[in-house]
């Protein structure tokens, strides 16, 4: 009887333990490196939920660009401080200022490059739910032309600050292998 008793005791002890403090762990897609970004793409991928399937793939949809907007403007955010930090420009905040706000617009407008990677859609009968699953990618050196374009449009910025931005980009430009365009 003791040996029954222990057995079950190890069994449902092994069973919880399976499963961890936090649940069961769960598998969603567009995980892993693939959809990560990386020096030569910036990522992002989303979820919704909804009981109608349309609505759902919208959730998805706007995430995963508002995820691509984030590490667009925390990277141009670092890169033009970096930049202004080294060279002491001493317009640095006009500069910086400008540069956030080009980076803005070029998110508010719809980007040429942005490519869906993938898109998964599940239905759950017991919920009677809509879960769907979106991944983007834009590469970054077409995000750093498209910058660069929209720079050298821009009637708000001088000719000084268009100098520092033009030379920021061309920076990147450098990381990611692409070309500079002048």
């Amino acid at each position: 009887m003791k040996t029954q008793i222990l057995n079950l005791f190890i069994a449902s002890l092994l069973v919880s333990c399976a499963n961890g403090p936090f649940g069961q762990r769960v598998r969603e897609p567009f995980r892993g490196s693939a959809y990560e970004s990386n020096n030569r793409f910036f990522r992002g991928t989303g979820k919704g939920e909804s009981s109608a399937d349309n609505i759902a793939r919208s959730k998805a949809d706007i995430e995963a660009k508002a995820v691509l907007a984030g590490q667009v403007n925390t990277t141009m955010k670092q890169v033009s401080d970096q930049y202004l930090g080294q060279t002491q420009n001493d317009r640095a905040a006009d500069v910086a200022d400008k540069f956030q706000s080009l980076v803005r617009e070029v998110m508010n407008t719809n980007i040429a490059d942005l490519r869906k990677i993938g898109e998964e859609k599940y239905y759950d009968k017991k919920q009677s739910k809509y879960t769907v699953f979106i991944a983007y990618e834009i590469k970054k050196n077409a995000m750093f032309k498209f910058l660069k374009k929209q720079a050298k449009t821009n009637q708000q910025i001088d000719e000084r600050q268009q100098e520092v931005i033009q030379k920021i980009l061309d920076e990147e430009l450098k990381k990611t292998g692409g070309e500079e365009e002048n």
